[in-house]
């Protein structure tokens, strides 16, 4: 990385993400063959949308991409996935359902000139004579995120694209995928790199004290508040908030959230006076917003407001190509962690690799982390063979056999033991609480500092704390 990172990714114009079937991969773009929705019949006849993206959703609701009139419509009726497989229209449990053929269908692939009925509008699915050029980052890295297939180049090329602007970043993805690390690089890269990244969780903090966490309080404001306390708006002014997990911020808060991002203001709890705050906001989310939105538990403007950049990161069952990536990368930090092996790095035999890549890793790419650890912690030597993974156990749990050297005396050989399982644990104990420090404290019965001190030791890695 270059002393100045911002310097490596010229201002571009700033435009929608596209991600959809791409039919080359030999260069810093993919392409993709035009398609479209266009109402034939119905309520909503004439409508249409151009599908430039690897999901649009359809329905009554505003924040569908086809926006739909017709009271016989769900909210969220409908979404047409598009991936290397093709078009995949799925039904997400609208109450009148999705129809074809005079069969009400559950999913199904569209072919071009396929019909399907949304209510009362009848629509069809076709494809254009033209291609797009959907740009890929020519890197497989941002920051620390790692990848180097399609779907990881595409996600860099849209953050290389935004991160000298102001703009706020939704990031959404399955647990585990990166999405942290994401906003850091986004953070690292941006005009605002020298001043504070800060991180909030909201699954983290309880409920009663979230929004004095978000704007702070004054003296007095409420039975505890002995001093005046700054708020995650006030630490960040100049830099970057990252707010993790927004899906899980309570309703009644939300409209002070949003009038803190369009008036870049704030107002401590207790206190009557508006304080100045210049913030960019990142945010994240495993859960779908869309449907949130529509099920009345996430407000629609402030989704609006969250998305101005959407971009979806992909789970790792979805990119196994990424695997040996990844897997080196991991093992790297493991030699520099437990150097008493020498400096000979850990390798992967190749049926290892192979076997990595066919799971599914429903814990993504901190499971294989965690697996890649334990490996290390209990192969014969640096070479990790089939035999040495536990991906049943990947997850975090710890393996019940002991691993003993009869050979080391009692004292070395019960420390080693020790540190396998604090290792073994605590990244159990993390994966299970998504990472989450405070949670993660919480639940074992440790003090967070002892906590956050044994994942130092052991290089292990932590959301907020």
């Amino acid at each position: 990385m270059s002393e100045d990172p911002t310097k490596e990714f010229p201002r571009l114009p700033v435009d929608v993400t596209r991600r959809t079937v791409f039919l080359s991969d030999k260069k810093d773009y993919k392409l993709l063959r035009a398609s479209r929705l266009l109402v034939v019949k119905g309520v909503d006849a004439g409508k249409e949308l151009l599908i430039e993206k690897g999901r649009v959703t359809m329905g009554r609701s505003g924040v569908c991409d086809l926006a739909l009139e017709d009271a016989a419509v769900s909210g969220l009726h409908c979404e047409l996935l598009t991936d290397s497989r093709g078009h995949l229209l799925r039904d997400l449990d609208s109450t009148n359902g999705l129809f074809m053929l005079g069969h009400r269908i559950r999913e199904v692939f569209l072919r071009p000139g396929s019909e399907f009925q949304v209510g009362n509008n009848l629509i069809r699915f076709g494809s254009l004579n033209t291609l797009v050029k959907i740009p890929l980052s020519s890197r497989d890295r941002f920051g620390q995120a790692l990848g180097r297939s399609i779907a990881m180049r595409e996600v860099f090329a849209v953050l290389e694209k935004v991160a000298n602007s102001n703009l706020p970043v939704l990031l959404q993805g399955e647990t585990g995928t990166g999405k942290e690390l994401l906003a850091s690089a986004l953070h690292s890269y941006s005009l605002r790199k020298r001043r504070p990244f800060i991180v909030l969780d909201c699954a983290a903090v309880p409920r009663d004290i979230i929004e004095s966490t978000l704007f702070g309080h004054e003296k007095g404001a409420f039975t505890g508040a002995e001093s005046s306390r700054r708020g995650v708006f006030e630490e960040a002014d100049g830099g970057t908030l990252f707010i993790d997990e927004v899906g899980e911020l309570d309703l009644a808060l939300q409209p002070k959230l949003l009038r803190a991002l369009e008036q870049q203001q704030v107002q401590r709890v207790g206190g009557v006076q508006p304080l100045e705050v210049d913030v960019r906001i990142v945010a994240a989310t495993h859960r779908d917003l869309r449907r949130m939105v529509d099920q009345g538990l996430f407000r629609e403007d402030l989704f609006y407001r969250l998305s101005v950049v959407e971009v979806e990161v992909p789970p790792l069952r979805d990119r196994p190509e990424d695997i040996p990536l990844l897997a080196k990368n991991f093992l790297a930090e493991l030699t520099e962690v437990w150097p008493d092996g020498g400096l000979q790095p850990f390798r992967l035999q190749a049926e290892a690799v192979a076997l990595l890549q066919r799971h599914s890793w429903p814990g993504n790419v901190r499971q294989l982390r965690n697996v890649l650890e334990r490996a290390a912690q209990l192969a014969d030597d640096k070479l990790i063979k089939a035999s040495d993974l536990d991906l049943d156990s990947g997850r975090g749990d710890v393996g019940s056999g002991l691993v003993i050297d009869p050979r080391l005396p009692y004292k070395e050989a019960k420390a080693r033991l020790l540190q396998r399982f604090e290792r073994q644990y605590v990244s159990a104990l993390l994966d299970e609480c998504s990472g989450n420090l405070s949670r993660a404290a919480r639940k074992a019965g440790l003090a967070r500092n002892y906590l956050r001190n044994l994942c130092r030791k052991y290089n292990i890695p932590s959301g907020a704390d």
